[in-house]
């Protein structure tokens, strides 16, 4: 197939070509050559395809009433999201994403099937969507309500709320050698070219020694890659310090986690010998701007991390900042935060598209830099230069308008590995539109059996404030 551009944007040194033609055939780019200017018709931008390299397949937790609440408690609130349907809830997910490859960091199952089968599901979903995805079944073995002991919190509620609570957070911890094998059956199960299984420790907060220590050692014998929040919080912070005076950074290092097949989303509170040890292994650093910004987490050190060799990726987290998963307006805001100061810059526009698109395609394990070059796979979308070119005044660098004004709805087709995912704007690999109806009547009829949660929360809400403020001192 062949598809004509006023222009291109490599991902390489090449820069910008005009007036092209790119061709590929059986999921990799042929060739790229000099076309014909043509005068009439819409005018298009192909770039290499997005890449949302941290993420959670789930709804806007937002909907559920988690709103403008810190991670701590916003994170139990959106128990009222847990997926219902885990395939209508993935395919909605990945579907809006408009990107090549996701990272899918699995923190929350249904609980409606068995867990390979439900990863299953999410492998189907992406199947029919047409992505690429990375899926890492999260795991947590300690604190399942605050970073310590839930019983000052707990015990400030009746005995029906405490109990509605416990039934919801409170469960047996899986084993370190159980997560391994369970995780080693999904590889089984869905593994494939386009589908990297990882490991998935949620954070350090949440996940014993002895578990941490099983996922270094079983990344380092086969490979596989990790995926992990970490320092996401105040609070997470004063946490590892209490429990890792030396460094928890120095920790993960010692004990073989840090390398180039972790990928760690967030970093917000990581420290500069701490950035520096996780770019000297080989890691990357996910930034998720959008998200910590709706959890008042912070902002991250990006540039400083970039500044050192880390490598930079971009995710949505499941919270873009219009919450619409629109990972171009992401990487925007990450560019106009980090990118430089007066006239000292981190990076050009150009050149941090590139990297962004080549750290996420490492971390969720997709082939090649993203870089369209003869060869490479075919992973592009096209953008609607009219629109974004709107006024048409004089010429003007497309990618510095992109970073200036873009978003997802110029997308105008993607493609990955050779197929047409999205055209015109709009999924073709599943009724988008059908399913989200489908989904919100279900998530609805589920908000009033989960009634008992809700009566709940104002007192918890409460008490995980006053636990937080009590036990950890972040100042």
């Amino acid at each position: 197939m062949e598809i004509a551009a006023h222009s291109l944007f490599s991902g390489t040194d090449h820069g910008l070509l005009d007036n092209v033609v790119l061709q590929h055939d059986n999921g990799l780019v042929t060739s790229i050559s000099p076309a014909t200017p043509s005068t009439t018709g819409p005018r298009s931008l192909i770039l290499p395809a997005f890449v949302n390299a941290h993420d959670h397949a789930r709804p806007t937790a937002s909907s559920f009433g988690a709103l403008g609440m810190p991670l701590e408690s916003w994170i139990l609130r959106s128990a009222l999201g847990t997926p219902v349907d885990p395939y209508l809830t993935a395919a909605s997910a990945l579907a809006r994403s408009g990107c090549a490859a996701m990272m899918v960091h699995y923190t929350r199952p249904s609980g409606t099937m068995p867990l390979v089968e439900e990863a299953k599901a999410i492998a189907r979903a992406a199947s029919d969507v047409g992505i690429r995805i990375a899926f890492a079944l999260a795991v947590r073995d300690q604190n399942p309500v605050v970073y310590g002991d839930s019983e000052p919190v707990l015990s400030q509620l009746s005995s029906d709320d405490r109990k509605a609570i416990e039934e919801l957070f409170v469960r047996a911890p899986m084993s370190p050698k159980a997560y391994i094998e369970l995780t080693d059956a999904i590889a089984s199960a869905i593994a494939g070219p386009k589908v990297d299984v990882q490991l998935g420790p949620a954070g350090v907060q949440w996940c014993s020694k002895p578990l941490l220590e099983a996922v270094a050692e079983n990344s380092a014998h086969t490979g596989r890659r990790i995926h992990m929040h970490l320092l996401e919080t105040i609070y997470q912070r004063a946490w590892a310090d209490q429990h890792f005076p030396d460094g928890v950074v120095r920790y993960l290092r010692d004990i073989g986690f840090l390398s180039e097949r972790l990928t760690l989303a967030h970093c917000i509170h990581a420290r500069p010998d701490e950035i520096e040890m996780i770019a000297a292994s080989g890691a990357r650093i996910v930034t998720n701007f959008s998200s910590n910004l709706h959890l008042r987490s912070g902002l991250a050190p990006i540039a400083a991390a970039h500044r050192c060799g880390c490598a930079i990726a971009v995710g949505v987290d499941g919270l873009a900042l219009d919450e619409d998963d629109d990972v171009l307006r992401e990487m925007r805001l990450v560019q106009m935060m980090h990118g430089g100061r007066g006239f000292e810059r981190t990076w050009t526009a150009a050149g941090f598209l590139a990297l962004a698109i080549a750290n996420g395609r490492k971390a969720t394990g997709a082939p090649g830099t993203g870089a369209l070059i003869s060869g490479a796979p075919a992973d592009f979308v096209t953008i609607d230069l009219d629109r974004l070119d709107r006024d048409r005044i004089m010429p003007v660098d497309p990618i510095d308008l992109l970073f200036a004004r873009g978003n997802a709805s110029l997308l105008r087709d993607v493609v990955v590995d050779g197929r047409l995912i999205v055209s015109e704007g709009r999924c073709t690999g599943v009724d988008l539109p059908a399913i989200e109806r489908e989904l919100s009547g279900i998530y609805r009829a589920n908000a009033r059996q989960l009634s008992p949660f809700q009566r709940a929360w104002p007192l918890l809400a409460a008490s995980l404030q006053g636990w937080f403020e009590a036990q950890l001192d972040c100042r």
